[in-house]
């Protein structure tokens, strides 16, 4: 892996330019400086994604028409308070001044009209989801996806498919091919051999 160091402080200034592919950056406002949302372009598409934030104008200028716009998305202060166990005050100031709140990262996509906007950084679970979900809904009726882990989109110039990536969960980490392939396959442990059998 090879790692650049950047300006996070750069307005939308590219950070990588290989292989037609143009990666941009700029600072998005957290509770500490570092924090960065991302453009990256290739082949006439446009994929933003949000760094811990919440709303402000350099996304909405620099994410305009994206074709997929993740932004994160907070729980809700309500839910904060009574299932994470928040004081009121604390909710307030995590879920609107540090986090973005649903009916400001609905609004922010209701301004910069993706062609699929990507809530994240929210607790999916059975009793928070729903309120995430009807309080976006309520500053934003585009299309929308509320991520999970394995969500994938494929994105071509005509259609957007969001579907579930199909993983093996007994095997954690995968082996690589190159581990698979430099034991021939010999390792007792049947998962293993499973997953060996299906690289070679």
């Amino acid at each position: 892996m090879e790692v650049r160091q950047f300006d996070y402080k750069g307005m939308n200034k590219v950070v990588c330019d290989e292989n037609g592919v143009t990666i941009r950056s700029w600072p998005a406002i957290h509770s500490i400086d570092g924090s960065v949302s991302y453009s990256v372009e290739w082949n006439d598409l446009k994929f933003v994604f949000g760094g811990d934030t919440y709303p402000n104008k350099w996304y909405d200028e620099y994410a305009k028409d994206a074709d997929l716009a993740i932004h994160e998305c907070f729980i809700t202060v309500p839910d904060m308070i009574e299932k994470l166990k928040f004081t009121p005050q604390s909710a307030l100031l995590v879920g609107t001044q540090i986090h973005t709140a649903p009916e400001a990262f609905g609004k922010v996509m209701s301004r910069i009209k993706p062609r699929m906007a990507v809530a994240y950084h929210f607790f999916k679970d059975f009793d928070t989801t729903a309120g995430i979900n009807d309080r976006i809904r309520s500053t934003y009726d585009g299309p929308l996806s509320l991520a999970i882990d394995y969500m994938v989109w494929n994105i071509t110039k005509d259609d957007i498919r969001v579907r579930m990536a199909k993983v093996d969960e007994d095997v954690w980490p995968p082996r690589s091919h190159r581990e698979a392939t430099a034991t021939g396959c010999k390792h007792q442990d049947s998962l293993f051999k499973r997953d060996c059998e299906r690289q070679t």
